[in-house]
């Protein structure tokens, strides 16, 4: 478990730098989990919580991590269908939007697990709605309107999401 407060807090205007900073951590996971690959490490799924209001920028970040990990067409959003899936040289990624789940069981329902095993990247929007059947994330990172930005906090919520953060410090922040 990474130190509790290993974290980064990023303002940001306008979607160009929001979709930049999300090409920057792509290139940051896409070595970590490179990394854990070689090392043998890889158990479950990297996991990414996304955290704030509606039309904050969940899907937006969401968007720009999957074109920066190589993804090169249309990115939907996952609120009706809960959970999109991307084929990538890095293997699976799952983008997750839990807004609609009415019962955090319904992920037991939908074979959630199944995902964290096969996928090698999870990035799930309103994870606040699957409390109690989600694993701790690696990284959460939470957004909020700021001014005409956005101002996203991401906290290490392990070992793995803390060396994640320290490499993507060298360009951001400042991190506690």
């Amino acid at each position: 478990m990474a130190d509790s407060a290993s974290q980064l807090s990023v303002e940001l205007l306008g979607e160009p730098a929001m979709l930049a900073f999300a090409a920057d951590l792509a290139a940051v996971l896409e070595q970590a989990l490179a990394e854990q690959t070689r090392h043998g490490a890889v158990a479950q799924a990297a996991i990414i919580a996304l955290q704030g209001n509606l039309g904050v920028g969940k899907t937006t970040l969401s968007r720009g991590i999957l074109h920066g990990l190589g993804h090169s067409g249309a990115v939907k959003s996952p609120t009706y269908t809960l959970v999109e899936l991307y084929q990538l040289a890095l293997g699976t990624v799952c983008h997750f939007d839990f807004y609609r789940l009415m019962d955090p069981e319904e992920l037991e329902y939908m074979g959630f697990r199944d995902y964290l095993v096969d996928a090698r990247l999870c990035l799930i929007e309103w994870p606040e709605r699957g409390r109690g059947f989600l694993p701790d994330p690696d990284i959460t990172i939470d957004i909020i309107q700021a001014g005409e930005g956005r101002m996203l906090t991401l906290q290490a919520g392990s070992s793995a999401g803390g060396q994640i953060l320290l490499a993507l410090n060298q360009g951001y922040g400042q991190l506690k």
